[in-house]
């Protein structure tokens, strides 16, 4: 087993949340100045270890804090970081991978422009797997990304630098984006908060929306509910989807009780014993909260399976064989990992199948959507099994091995995207050797409200915010974050 790493301390960032961090510097407390340099003290103190940044950005942070001291935003002045598949004006992206050409956007996109509008600070781009196409934050051309509970195992993926860095500490949230669990996958591994919003709601990804169904979100990981729910609202305020129930403020639980249908095997094979009990914990806790909780079958079978795994065939096709279109005239197709092509040859083999995979997700999204018709919210673990050891996953080893484990870790999340519903991985359980295991809520398309309360009151009735500082070192559990108070 490998070590907890962690960068919590005395300094301007404490162990404030990213609303309490932006609290304090509304109130002279700390100043944006301290903050930032804290943070990247931080970075500095976990990188060698966890491998979580693409790109260091420090030099133009610095530049935009001398001159943006007024800054609007709830969370206005809060170092952050963003995925490094997210353009971001001055920042090359690499999207993971050797075979992008390391040439700086010439501006942010639509998303960033959103996530800058809530006043955080991009002081770094943060790593994923080449392209995103894979649960674990490997490479086979450079050091691992390391889950900071155990830097012997996953931090998870694709969305894995982002994860890595906000449960060390280093920054108080981090953008991801999620496209078969992509938030929720780390998230789960390195418990934290991770919600997937409902299709539509945040600014789509720019290489995604042309695609037959558009799988990809965007959204951050946090460390409390409250910062997941003060961007949504903020991003909201700054650009409301329009096709789309506002969600408005939500800062509590409700009082409204639900009726919760449970998920408790699926269809990829069992889940491991240790998820298998904080399923029982997560539901036995929500029974005592006066919830209705009905065990149900999975809506959709192992076809689900083929159909989302030629579909996700075609992503590795695209960028196997368009990859100049998307990622410029420097693009190097021989530098392409293996996973990645193996991932093209297999939607070459079955191209043919494709119109047939689509209508078979469709009629998918349709069986889980009506599920909605009489719960008001779907649990289930958010992946399998816990965090795999590094090289379980790795985009090196025998494509058809991988694959199949990648299938039977990713149990439950990729509905969500296929059907546009939102999701949250919430961190509630604890593995017998101390890392964390996510259990996953899904909502009717544009009912993030409801996750959010449902995710306050689990935060309450549990007690913790998972927050991995000196306390937690020889502890197998989480650790009272009393900086959740406040504003």
């Amino acid at each position: 087993m490998g070590h907890r790493v962690h960068a919590f301390g005395d300094d301007a960032l404490g162990r404030l949340d990213a609303v309490g961090v932006a609290a304090a510097i509304a109130a002279g407390d700390v100043s944006r100045t301290e903050v930032l340099e804290a943070a990247l003290a931080r970075i500095d103190a976990v990188e060698p270890e966890l491998h979580a940044v693409a790109v260091d950005d420090r030099s133009a942070a610095r530049h935009r804090d001398r001159g943006t001291h007024t800054a609007a935003g709830c969370f206005a002045g809060v170092p952050s970081v963003i995925k490094n598949n997210t353009a971001v004006a001055g920042i090359p992206t690499l999207h993971g991978s050797r075979a992008v050409p390391a040439t700086p956007a010439t501006h942010d996109e639509p998303f960033t422009t959103q996530f800058r509008a809530t006043g955080a600070t991009i002081v770094a781009a943060s790593t994923l797997p080449a392209f995103g196409l894979t649960a674990s934050t490997e490479f086979v051309d450079r050091e691992p990304t390391r889950n900071p509970w155990d830097t012997d195992r996953s931090a998870g993926a694709s969305s894995g630098g982002s994860a890595a860095l906000v449960a060390a500490g280093a920054v108080p949230l981090a953008q991801g984006n999620d496209g078969g669990g992509s938030i929720r996958i780390p998230a789960a591994a390195c418990g934290l908060v991770g919600l997937k919003p409902t299709r539509g709601r945040l600014a789509a990804a720019p290489q995604s929306r042309s695609m037959p169904i558009d799988l990809v979100c965007e959204g951050v990981l946090t460390r409390t509910v409250r910062d997941t729910a003060r961007f949504l609202a903020e991003v909201e305020r700054f650009a409301p989807a329009r096709s789309l129930p506002r969600i408005g403020r939500v800062e509590a639980p409700s009082s409204r009780r639900l009726r919760i249908a449970v998920f408790t095997d699926p269809i990829t094979g069992p889940l491991d014993a240790d998820t298998r009990l904080g399923l029982s914990q997560t539901v036995s806790v929500l029974e005592s909260l006066g919830h209705r909780l009905d065990p149900v079958d999975v809506p959709v079978g192992t076809e689900f399976v083929d159909q989302f795994t030629l579909y996700w065939g075609l992503m590795g096709f695209g960028i196997d064989h368009l990859g100049a279109r998307l990622f410029g005239a420097g693009f190097d197709r021989t530098r392409l990992d293996p996973f990645t092509r193996e991932l093209s040859r297999l939607f070459a083999r079955n191209f043919y199948r494709l119109p047939t995979a689509l209508r078979g997700l469709r009629r998918a999204n349709a069986r889980f959507l009506g599920l909605f018709a009489d719960h008001d919210v779907i649990l289930s673990p958010t992946l399998a099994h816990t965090p795999p050891p590094l090289g379980h996953l790795s985009p090196a080893g025998d494509f058809d091995t991988v694959f199949e484990r990648l299938v039977r870790f990713l149990a439950f999340t990729p509905i969500n995207n296929t059907s546009g519903a939102p999701g949250i991985s919430l961190p509630l359980a604890w593995s017998a050797t101390g890392v964390p295991i996510g259990m996953h809520f899904s909502a009717r398309p544009g009912d993030e409200r409801t996750l959010l309360e449902v995710a306050y009151e689990l935060e309450e009735a549990v007690g913790v915010t998972l927050v991995c500082d000196a306390r937690c070192t020889d502890t197998k559990g989480p650790v009272r974050d009393e900086s959740h108070t406040g504003p």
